[in-house]
Order: C-alpha cells, then sequence, then structure tokens
C-alpha cells in the first residue's frame, strides 16, 4: 500500500473509534474525571436531557461499556449503570469526560461509594429487576432512602424514581415529599411489562402512555425538573418534553441492541427527535451515522 492510502486508511478507522467511543491515548487519566454539579443539572435546565439506562442488576462490565460508548457517541447527555465503584472506573476509561455517569441503586452507603469512585450523580430507582422479582417498594420506603441518600451525599445530584405501583394521586404526593427531601429530580416510570393492544406508533404510544401521564401530573406539582422513564422512544420521547417532563430515560430500547452500531444509531434516532445536536466530534459522527443509515432500508424506528 501506498504512503497516502495507509494514512487515509489510519484516519477512517480512528474517525469511527472515536465515533463509537472507544478508548485512545489520552494526557489525561479518565478515573479521576468529575462533572460539577452545574454540568450535570444543566440538560435537565434546558429541558433537554436524555438518560441511556443500562440496568440496575447489569454488571456485566463488557456490555455495560459497550452501550456507554454508544450512548456517549450518540448524543445522550447522561449514562445510568448499575451500583459498583468497578464499573464506574470501567465506564470512565472508555468515555473519559463525554458523558456524566449516574449509579442506580436503592443502598444509599453503596452510592456513596460510587461517588466516591467519581460517579457524577445518583439514582435511587430503576426498580425494574426488583418488579421481576415480585419486589415492591412503598412511598415510606422511597422517602427514607432519599432522605438517608441526601445526608451521605448533600452535594450531589440526586435524581428519585417514583413507583408506578402507586396510584397516580400518592405519585404526585410521593414527588412533592421527595422534592422537599432533597431530590435534585424526579424519574417517572411505567408497567415494563404492559401489552400495547395495537403495534406500529400506537402500540409504541400505549406502551409510554403510564410514565408520561405520572411526569405531566408531577411536573405541574413540583419545582425540580422530571424525567419521564420506560417505554421511552423517538416517538414518544418529543411528547413526554411537550407534557412538562425536562428530559427522558432509554433503557432495553437501546441496551437489548445486538451491536455499538446499532445501539448508536437507536441513541442518535431519539437525541434527533429532542433536538439534541451530536457531540463534539462532529465530523467523525456525521460519517458514522450516514454509513448507518445508509445500510438501514428504512429511517430507524426505536420501540
Amino acid at each position: 500500500l501506498s504512503s497516502t492510502t495507509m494514512m487515509m486508511t489510519s484516519i477512517s478507522l480512528k474517525a469511527v473509534m472515536l465515533a463509537l467511543g472507544l478508548c485512545v491515548a489520552t494526557a489525561y487519566n479518565p478515573i479521576k474525571i468529575k462533572f460539577s454539579r452545574k454540568a450535570v443539572m444543566a440538560p435537565f435546565h434546558n429541558k433537554k436531557a436524555f438518560k441511556v439506562i443500562t440496568g440496575l442488576d447489569n454488571f456485566d462490565e463488557e456490555h455495560v461499556c459497550q452501550v456507554a460508548k454508544a450512548a456517549a457517541a450518540g448524543g445522550a447527555t447522561h449514562l445510568d449503570i448499575a451500583c459498583s465503584p468497578e464499573l464506574v472506573r470501567a465506564v470512565r476509561e472508555v468515555t473519559g469526560s463525554s458523558i456524566p455517569i449516574c449509579v442506580s441503586g436503592v443502598d444509599p452507603s453503596a452510592l456513596a461509594d460510587c461517588v466516591g469512585a467519581w460517579a457524577d450523580m445518583v439514582e435511587i430507582g430503576n426498580f425494574d429487576s426488583f418488579y421481576e422479582k415480585g419486589v415492591t417498594f412503598s412511598a415510606r420506603q422511597v422517602l427514607e432512602m432519599t432522605k438517608e441518600t441526601r445526608s451521605l451525599l448533600p452535594y450531589t445530584p440526586m435524581s428519585v424514581t417514583v413507583p408506578h405501583t402507586l396510584s397516580l394521586e400518592d405519585q404526585v404526593k410521593l414527588a412533592e415529599e421527595l422534592a422537599e427531601a432533597g431530590a435534585d429530580i424526579i424519574q417517572t416510570e411505567g408497567k415494563v411489562s404492559i401489552s400495547p393492544s395495537a403495534p406500529g406508533i400506537q402500540g409504541t404510544i400505549e406502551k409510554a402512555a403510564p410514565t408520561i401521564a405520572a411526569a405531566s401530573a408531577i411536573a405541574k406539582s413540583v419545582d425540580v425538573p422530571v424525567m419521564a422513564a420506560s417505554g421511552i422512544s423517538s416517538i414518544t420521547a418529543p411528547l413526554a418534553l411537550s407534557v412538562g417532563s425536562s428530559g427522558i430515560g432509554v433503557g432495553s430500547a437501546v441496551s437489548k441492541l445486538n451491536s455499538e452500531v446499532e445501539m448508536f444509531a437507536a441513541v442518535r434516532a431519539i437525541a434527533e427527535a429532542m433536538g439534541i445536536a451530536p457531540p463534539p466530534i462532529e465530523s467523525d459522527l456525521e460519517v458514522l451515522d450516514a454509513a448507518v443509515r445508509a445500510s438501514l432500508k428504512e429511517p430507524l424506528q426505536v420501540v
């Protein structure tokens, strides 16, 4: 190969690596990067927060890092991972300073340990894995966990999920109490196992209806940002924002895809639907984005 050809091949490979967020040699220590409170909260105040959730019980480092790289490259504003200091360090090594890391759990001391490992934000919630085991949380339990976490982490941005198992009236009441107890963000959820009555766009909207309804009601009652999660897609993300949500959380619509390229495409589609511009490595993302879209016979729809 000529030196020119080799140089062009090297440039193309680097562009794809950067777009996927693969770890390259840099001058910083990736483990000791931490976002300021202002930087973490800014997307919520701008009503364009987009959190990709890998799962409260997903400790598969390789898979979580795959999702992390796709989320950062695709334009997500936050990444939510299981509560593990080791996992926080692993994700920081592959994402660097490209995306704030939130850890989810129900143990306040474990959340504090992760902040000590340079997590930027904590989430009391993402209860899906507990529901699958028949475990639910009362309003009192969630409020107590919130108060204890805030006492351990007085300055760390904290999001708290309001369980969908409560009535809508009780969800609103709990959200008000959580805000008074120091929650910075209220996250809503819907039934994970909900079965739409129809396929396509109608079914997609039906899946997201419970969390969007809760977000709408809660946003009218609290002064802190509200995030809608569960069943959110590129179709329903704008709906969530239109009813008062300051952001959205997306889990299986990204994390259950088979490759980083598919995950990247899914994240990018949602980000575009929310009006979120590509991350700073714009030219590299455009190259990869074009390649992904060209490989699809139809425009991508995240369900």
